[in-house]
């Protein structure tokens, strides 16, 4: 029997082309949306960031009043600011007010912290009460602190008077003004520090302080060879940042004594004399150029914390090993 195969016309598959014939969508293209959606960051930071760094870059090598021309001087503004004696009498003001400040701060941070973490009732409470000083205006504080530190009808004479002892001229004396403005500062920053430094030690495992305890560590002793070498990496994060808001002091020493900075300008910080040589005298190329001898301070002093409190454990280590074998070869002889 013959066996016949006819031919079946099987219709052809077509395959999807794409809108644009045989082209692949450009991810750039499908992508679009989303860069449109994230460009008002963008732009914003161009303008009110990026540009304003780069232009004060700029500006720092030019005279400039903020009206006519600018002239191009080069270094002359640098040279000028190494050998300005006002300039160097803010650093010193500055240094001195952010150690009187800064120091102090951290401490009663990390004492207030640690008793915060060991409270039993009414946390939230305290929490509240020592972060609301953070969030209060300055420029009210400053006003407070004023009638309190001052020379003759001040709280503090008042009570100095009262237990007998004779008032003190506060705002009249360069030590006297460092002092008030220190004040100030550690007491709106303690309380912030101090959140920092709790969010530290809950993060602690209990288990550590367990083994201490069993090793027969005393309360004193776990808090100086435990709690504090845990706490290093936000002992290094509080002190840069205490760093980089003690060395941009300003509207304490504006409020408290006004464009002059006291008497003999004590109370004459860094931002204080860039504010008083580009807004009250219009010289806004030096001003500038005080910016950036301010900025290079700030990253010195960031990099001397983090040599001494952060760095690699490791090499911290190493280091007080060789230290302790120098000792004792030197005993040995």
């Amino acid at each position: 029997m013959a066996v016949t195969t006819e031919k079946v016309d099987v219709p052809a598959v077509s395959t999807p082309k794409h809108a644009g014939g045989n082209k692949r969508p450009n991810k750039y293209r499908s992508a679009l949306p989303q860069y449109v959606a994230i460009s008002p960051f963008f732009i914003l930071f161009a303008i009110f960031g990026a540009f304003p760094v780069f232009f004060s870059i700029w500006l720092s090598f030019h005279s400039w009043d903020g009206i006519g021309a600018m002239k191009w001087v080069g270094l002359e503004q640098y040279n000028y600011l190494l050998g300005d004696p006002k300039f160097w009498t803010a650093i010193s003001n500055t240094l001195v007010i952010w150690v009187l400040s800064t120091v102090p701060m951290l401490l009663l941070a990390l004492v207030i912290a640690n008793a915060l973490h060991n409270a039993t009732r009414f946390r939230s409470f305290y929490r509240i009460a020592y972060f609301i000083p953070n969030v209060t205006s300055v420029v009210a504080v400053t006003m407070v602190f004023g009638s309190i530190f001052s020379n003759n009808f001040g709280l503090l004479n008042a009570f100095l008077q009262s237990i007998g002892l004779s008032q003190i001229e506060w705002l009249s004396q360069p030590w006297g003004i460092k002092i008030a403005i220190a004040t100030i500062v550690t007491w709106r920053w303690v309380g912030y520090n101090a959140i920092i430094f709790l969010a530290g030690l809950q993060a602690i495992p209990s288990d550590v302080y367990e083994a201490a305890k069993v090793d027969g560590a005393s309360p004193r002793q776990t808090f100086w060879r435990v709690t504090v070498p845990l706490l290093r990496p936000v002992i290094l994060f509080t002190a840069v940042t205490s760093t980089i808001g003690g060395l941009q002091i300003f509207t304490e020493s504006q409020v408290l004594l006004g464009d002059t900075g006291g008497p003999g300008g004590a109370g004459t910080t860094i931002v204080s004399f860039l504010y008083e040589n580009a807004f009250v005298k219009n010289q806004f190329g030096y001003g500038a150029a005080i910016g950036w001898a301010l900025f290079i301070l700030i990253v010195l002093f960031s990099i001397i914390n983090w040599r001494l409190i952060g760095g690699d454990e490791s090499e911290r280590l190493t280091s007080r090993l060789r230290r302790r074998t120098r000792k004792e070869q030197t005993d040995a002889h």
